[in-house]
């Protein structure tokens, strides 16, 4: 998901004084800590370490394994998430494995979301984008509230597949959400609310920007009722035409489908 970039206009013109080309030494030396540093500390391998025997500590009824409390792999993405703060990146954690026991993430199948996904409303597309990054596409006009649940086991197999099918590239995502076709009945803040929060909460930083794509003129008062709701992730949303889509994030080969010209 290309972020929106801010064009900053330079300030007007001031008179320079002169300065002098004598450099004091600075008297002062600021430290930064490692665990509240967003650049990755040399140390990774320890930290992950640490949360592992944190989480064995106070969360021992945590299972083990893939997406379990000694999972490195999950651990080190947290620890992103949470700036490398063992005792975040650990709350963080504890709540993500225990939801996917709770929703039943581990026994997700094209069975199981075969109904929702039959409407053709979400689907993997099966090329990386132009940076290497998973795509989901979403066509709202297919969308409907009234099956809640339905929904959400659709959204969360699909990332689920995106990262097990795209396993050696970045484990990035990029959600390009079709507006064509956009009515009023296909509204379902509750749903939009809960796709941003599971990327937010039990997948930090996989998605990496949200493509509007098309949206009609009746999208833009819904659109100022939940970008506050999404908070911090509202920064990912990017709104563009159809042909941005096929010429800034794929090849002639690549282009979904319904992008295609």
């Amino acid at each position: 998901m290309s972020h929106c970039v801010m064009m900053l206009t330079p300030p007007l013109a001031l008179p320079f004084k002169a300065v002098s080309t004598h450099f004091k030494k600075p008297t002062k030396v600021f430290k930064l800590g490692i665990r509240s540093c967003s650049v990755a500390p040399g140390n990774t391998h320890r930290l992950v370490a640490e949360v592992k025997e944190k989480l064995e500590k106070e969360q021992n009824s945590l299972p083990l394994g893939k997406y379990g409390r000694d999972d490195d792999e999950m651990i080190l993405w947290f620890l992103k998430d949470r700036k490398y703060s063992v005792e975040d990146a650990v709350c963080k954690l504890t709540k993500a494995i225990r939801w996917r026991k709770e929703f039943g993430v581990s026994k997700l199948s094209e069975e199981s979301v075969k109904r929702a996904a039959e409407t053709g409303k979400a689907y993997l597309h099966n090329y990386l984008d132009s940076r290497g990054r998973a795509v989901l596409v979403v066509e709202a006009s297919k969308h409907f509230p009234g099956e809640q649940f339905e929904d959400e086991k659709l959204c969360v197999f699909l990332i689920e597949k995106a990262l097990r099918e795209f396993q050696g590239e970045k484990q990035e995502i990029l959600v390009i959400v079709d507006l064509r076709g956009f009515r009023a009945e296909n509204t379902d803040i509750k749903f939009v609310t809960f796709v941003f929060d599971a990327f937010d909460c039990y997948y930090p930083r996989r998605l990496t920007e949200v493509l509007f794509v098309d949206a009609p003129f009746i999208f833009k008062p819904i659109w100022l009722l939940i970008k506050p709701l999404l908070k911090s992730l509202a920064s990912l949303v990017r709104f563009c035409s159809a042909k941005d889509v096929r010429k800034e994030y794929f090849r002639v080969d690549t282009v979904p489908t319904n992008f295609r010209e």
